[in-house]
């Protein structure tokens, strides 16, 4: 049954945008992968990561969201195949992970803003502040306001870099060969490190998931969204890196100044402009994205009594859990002085846990209900289906232990990472103590 009466639905085309926005927002933020990875292997890692890391996720979320479009998603799927320990698991680490993202997002617009305003980073924390506050307004509206400015918002998003690729190839005279494709030379630090970049690039295929009783036609619209999101993700991707490489940018300039460095490298300074505008829409639009997702996670876990019964209560004129809204952007609020390398770190590890659950949760319930009805079912059995949860779980350690033995001060998310990760049993046992209270009460 569903959880709400929602009065509106999205469509196709906004699911797009939305999931192009939750996963990605263009390709801002994967500025390091170069200087990480050098110009033999940033191509290679590019390619390779999101098959090995995003398509076994892609077609699990397909799956089980096939069998249960329902909102929560994730959290439901878990919940229902491992039990309610372990669907507590799954979205009280989702509910960490997404903090730390989201506090991601607002610090990035600051930078990219900073390209006109260079002395904006001393008022940081009140537009981070207003850009988070401006973002649960627009959720508390609902999921129609948040599909159409995402609409808008990738258009901005996607424009600038489509310019950026044809001046580059139009005005390049030297040969347009990509370099040759090796890991013969990274050093393993910086492998895991740029292994973090893309993945973090290419993460919360799930997240798309927990409002899936808003969207027309699930089963059908997630299958058609999601594939085109993804290969729209991987093309711009590999276009922004070769054509970094084309230009001869500066892996250090590229880091540091991002992408707005390299279009007025290639046409001058209007483009910097535009793709620092870009940048902006991209925070901005994967924000509210990101929070949509986010929201619903608690309000189904309060219908199940696993958090309090206040982060339930909806909105009375626009059906939205709005109380969830206002409680998660208060948190996103504390978190916003955190260093990029330190969230990204924390960011994939906790998010990578959460994901395992999932594939632990598709495994048990193909060997469990074999023959319930699946609109969208991966063609493999159970036993090719455990070899290739195996892939992204390689690709996790890699990064995680290449990230740890980069430098000593990357063990302190790493370690932070972990305690959050740990804070799901205490959590819990604290719920379990409360419910038993209750029941000797009664």
């Amino acid at each position: 049954m569903p959880s709400a009466a929602y009065l509106k639905k999205i469509r196709p085309i906004q699911l797009i945008a939305i999931v192009f926005f939750t996963v990605s927002g263009g390709p801002y933020g994967l500025e390091p992968l170069l200087a990480y990875a050098g110009d033999h292997a940033a191509l290679l890692i590019l390619l390779i990561t999101p098959i090995l890391w995003d398509m076994p996720a892609i077609f699990t979320v397909l799956e089980l969201n096939a069998m249960m479009p329902i909102t929560g998603g994730y959290y439901k799927w878990v919940k229902y195949a491992l039990g309610t320990k372990w669907g507590f698991y799954e979205g009280w680490w989702t509910w960490l992970y997404t903090f730390v993202d989201l506090a991601i997002y607002p610090v990035l617009f600051v930078q990219y803003a900073s390209f006109f305003f260079p002395g904006l980073d001393a008022y940081k924390i009140p537009i981070c502040l207003f850009i988070i506050w401006s973002s649960a307004g627009l959720n508390i509206l609902g999921i129609v306001p948040v599909g159409r400015v995402s609409l808008f918002l990738s258009a901005a998003v996607i424009t600038p870099f489509l310019v950026l690729f044809g001046l580059a190839f139009y005005h390049h005279t030297g040969s347009l060969a990509v370099a040759s494709p090796s890991l013969k030379d990274i050093p393993f630090p910086s492998l895991g490190m740029a292994l973090y970049t893309v993945m973090w690039n290419c993460l919360g295929w799930d997240n798309t998931t927990t409002y899936a009783e808003e969207v027309d036609k699930p089963v059908r619209s997630y299958l058609v969204s999601i594939f085109t999101a993804f290969a729209l993700v991987i093309v711009i991707y590999f276009l922004v890196i070769w054509v970094a490489q084309l230009s001869g940018i500066d892996h250090t300039v590229l880091t540091n100044q991002g992408f707005p460095a390299l279009g007025t490298l290639i046409a001058g300074r209007w483009l910097g402009v535009l793709i620092a505008l870009g940048g902006m829409a991209s925070t901005l639009g994967i924000y509210a994205a990101v929070l949509l997702s986010v929201s619903r996670v608690p309000q189904v876990m309060a219908e199940d009594s696993l958090l309090p019964q206040k982060l339930n209560k909806l909105h009375k004129r626009f059906q939205t859990p709005y109380i969830s809204i206002i409680i998660c952007s208060v948190i996103v609020s504390l978190m916003i002085l955190w260093t990029f390398a330190d969230l990204l770190i924390i960011d994939v590890t906790v998010y990578g846990a959460g994901l395992s659950l999932e594939y632990i949760a598709l495994i048990k319930l193909r060997i469990t209900e074999p023959n319930t009805h699946r609109p969208f079912k991966i063609p493999l059995n159970v036993t090719w289906l455990c070899l290739a949860v195996l892939l992204p779980a390689i690709v996790y350690f890699v990064a995680l232990s290449g990230a740890i033995s980069s430098t000593p001060q990357m063990m302190k998310p790493a370690i932070f990472a972990i305690v959050a990760l740990l804070s799901a049993e205490v959590v819990w046992r604290v719920i379990v103590w409360r419910n038993n209270l209750r029941n000797l009460s009664r």
